[in-house]
């Protein structure tokens, strides 16, 4: 009899045990698009935590539930203590619909791109420039020893905190490419051969989206940044930390960090901004040749400026989302590279959050400023209602 009774209690356990693995269930994420248009190039961050997985130890794998098709991802650190904590992707879904994505863990480690579609670098080869792309646009900023080298008097040296366009016209990477055509052969990125140049003059002006502190009716700006810190490279996201020294303005002593993400398949980067000693700050587009065209939209938060560009056509855009865009000026001068079209923003607690970027005719991107402007304000209407992520 106890044997027939310790029979009983293991098969229970068994049946305990087996019925708890079949009816285990991984978590979906639900993504709801309320607006009545296609949705794509979106994307969407999830809290790794939030999908109570027993480990991530292979990588994290998502599939679209109706096609069982494995999406594009990208697991990230977001708060830089060393463990990855949300994962990344960009949902494709039509109109006033919603799409379940299936959450998997595998033991086989995803195979990496050696150079990302999203990737950004510190340059040494080239003084100590830091560049950025994904695969439509490329920028690229200056570092202390360029400064230094200017302030020396040495010619190969940039003093700017502005943010320069490289204008490719090709989907995948370039920087590396560039550099080593620049540095290593007889050819030169100032040249086109194919995939675009870098033909964008920026100099003390603020490029596509470079900030200054207006103080009556003069802009102030900082000079080159101090430090870099990479965050990540993958195919959805890259993002990095720019530092810059504090600088002045009429007097008033402001500190300046960047922190800069490209997503794929934007032509626009985000910048979010850590500020002291201002509440307000400006952020702006290079004039150039003050023959452009300027667009403003102060409901939908955004200013733009398409003007003629060497043998082509350029167009340069900033959008503020969460109405924090608080004016806007278009600032002409005689004084060498320091016209700009400006958007002002105010800041929340101590940031700022804006995106800039550019779309080049010579790219096909775009054929005209109304289709580079029609971009930019769906733009900023998906940024008034991002898609609604759900896990369960």
């Amino acid at each position: 009899m106890q044997g027939a009774n310790l029979f009983l209690m293991l098969f229970s356990a068994i049946l305990v045990i087996s019925c708890g693995e079949e009816t285990k269930t991984n978590k979906q994420i639900v993504v709801k698009n309320t607006m009545d248009a296609n949705r794509a190039f979106e994307t969407v961050s999830v809290d790794i935590a939030s999908l109570d997985l027993d480990n991530t130890n292979g990588g994290i794998v998502l599939r679209d539930a109706a096609t069982q098709a494995e999406v594009v991802s990208q697991e990230i650190d977001s708060d830089g203590d060393g463990k990855m904590d949300a994962i990344l992707f960009q949902p494709e879904i039509g109109p006033s619909t919603e799409k379940i994505y299936e959450v998997t863990v595998t033991d086989q480690k995803k195979e990496k791109d050696s150079v990302p579609a999203c990737y950004s670098r510190f340059v040494p080869e080239r003084t100590d420039d830091y560049a950025w792309e994904n695969n439509r646009v490329a920028f690229r900023t200056y570092g202390p020893t360029a400064q230094k080298m200017k302030e020396d008097g040495i010619p190969e040296g940039t003093l700017s905190s502005g943010i320069d366009a490289w204008l490719k016209r090709v989907d995948y990477p370039i920087i590396d490419k560039w550099y080593k055509k620049e540095l290593e052969t007889d050819g030169s990125y100032h040249e086109d051969t194919g995939e675009g140049l870098d033909n964008f003059h920026v100099g003390m002006s603020r490029g596509v989206g470079g900030i200054a502190k207006k103080v009556d009716t003069t802009y102030h700006i900082s000079k080159n940044f101090v430090s870099w810190k990479t965050l990540t490279n993958g195919p959805v996201r890259t993002s990095f930390v720019l530092t810059y020294a504090d600088w002045d303005a009429a007097g008033k002593v402001l500190s300046e960090e960047k922190k800069i993400s490209l997503d794929y398949g934007s032509n626009l980067s985000k910048f979010e901004i850590t500020l002291k000693g201002t509440d307000t700050i400006s952020a702006g587009l290079t004039l150039h040749e003050k023959d452009g065209e300027i667009g403003v939209n102060q409901q939908n938060g955004w200013i733009s400026y398409w003007e003629p560009h060497e043998d082509s056509e350029l167009g340069t855009a900033i959008v503020v989302p969460g109405n924090r865009m608080v004016g806007h000026e278009h600032y002409r001068t005689d004084r060498k590279d320091e016209s700009n079209l400006y958007a002002h923003l105010g800041t929340n607690d101590g940031k700022a959050v804006y995106y800039a970027g550019f779309g080049w005719k010579k790219s096909g991107q775009f054929v005209n400023k109304a289709e580079w402007e029609a971009y930019i304000d769906r733009f900023a209407e998906r940024l008034k209602n991002p898609l609604e992520v759900t896990v369960r």
